[in-house]
């Protein structure tokens, strides 16, 4: 399987599984254990609002390569054949574009890179809602 030529809604596909695992997988290290609680702790991170205010700062920052942007844009601009679920088309469009760089780094190996990314992401996020966890 050539990686490079899989459409951005494949590569979003296996993004947003991996992304998931290491949320989970995070949440879980937190020490958090009741189901609803970790559900909505990890909605900070995976929804697809999330993902667009997430995306957004990577790309303001600068953090990502040319390539890394070009996977990005593949799945933001992918012809979608579902309505998208509790938010706006454009956010649904950024989202699927995170997810597709995910996936792309999933698929070509670059976990060095993935986790990176993901750890940022882990740290950005904690830092608007780490005080509000804490609290409950």
């Amino acid at each position: 399987m050539d990686v490079k030529q899989l459409n951005g809604i494949a590569l979003a596909y296996a993004g947003d599984a991996i992304y998931e695992v290491y949320i989970r997988d995070f949440l879980l290290q937190s020490g958090r254990t009741r189901s609803n609680i970790l559900h909505k702790m990890a909605t900070f991170y995976v929804s697809a609002k999330a993902q667009a205010e997430l995306t957004q700062k990577l790309l303001d920052q600068d953090l990502l390569s040319e390539e890394e942007v070009s996977f990005y844009r593949r799945g933001r601009n992918a012809k979608f054949h579902t309505k998208a679920k509790n938010t706006d088309h454009h956010t649904y469009s950024i989202s699927t574009g995170f997810e597709s760089l995910l996936g792309y780094l999933h698929l070509t190996k670059q976990k060095e890179r993935l986790e990176e990314l993901i750890a940022w992401c882990i740290e950005e996020v904690g830092e608007v809602h780490v005080k509000e966890w804490k609290k409950k």
